[in-house]
């Protein structure tokens, strides 16, 4: 079972893709970052992130998808934004037939942690441990969208 991750964002949106195999470690596939240019016209950022995840679904030819859903609403501007390129990434895995997954960041924190106010440091730290790597994936954009790829992975067992 392959998982493709996604911590949605206009700006920078993490993805990530992790092979899960029965009796095995899980194995992180690839991890990154889709960057659109600040004060860039919106509609030209959701196009820049629809080809980046295309591509990305393309090459990675992932199983299901897991999306961070959207957890705040201080910042109604940017949570509209972020919206936009959540609806992007769902378009872009259900034009794919690919299952799609959402968890929130309480969720993420409480399945990776134990403790749903687990600290963005805490979560990297359990990701680094999961996929048995020497280091924390950079940036943390990747980090939190393979983060939401393990939370999947772990949740459909339950």
């Amino acid at each position: 079972m392959r998982i493709l991750g996604i911590d949605p964002g206009t700006g920078i949106l993490g993805f990530g893709v992790v092979e899960f195999a029965t009796g095995k470690k899980p194995k992180m596939v690839t991890a990154g970052v889709v960057k659109t240019p600040a004060h860039t016209p919106l509609h030209e950022r959701l196009i820049e992130i629809y080809d980046g995840l295309k591509e990305i679904v393309t090459e990675t030819s992932p199983d299901e998808v897991s999306i961070e859903k959207l957890f705040f609403a201080q910042n109604i501007t940017t949570a509209i934004s972020v919206s936009h390129a959540r609806g992007v990434a769902m378009l872009v895995s259900a034009q794919a037939g690919l299952p799609i997954f959402e968890y929130t960041p309480l969720q993420i924190k409480q399945t990776l942690t134990g403790y749903g106010r687990a600290d963005k440091k805490q979560v990297q730290e359990m990701v680094k441990l999961h996929l048995g790597l020497k280091q924390i994936p950079k940036p943390d954009d990747a980090a939190d969208a393979l983060a939401a790829a393990i939370t999947h992975d772990l949740m459909s067992k339950v």
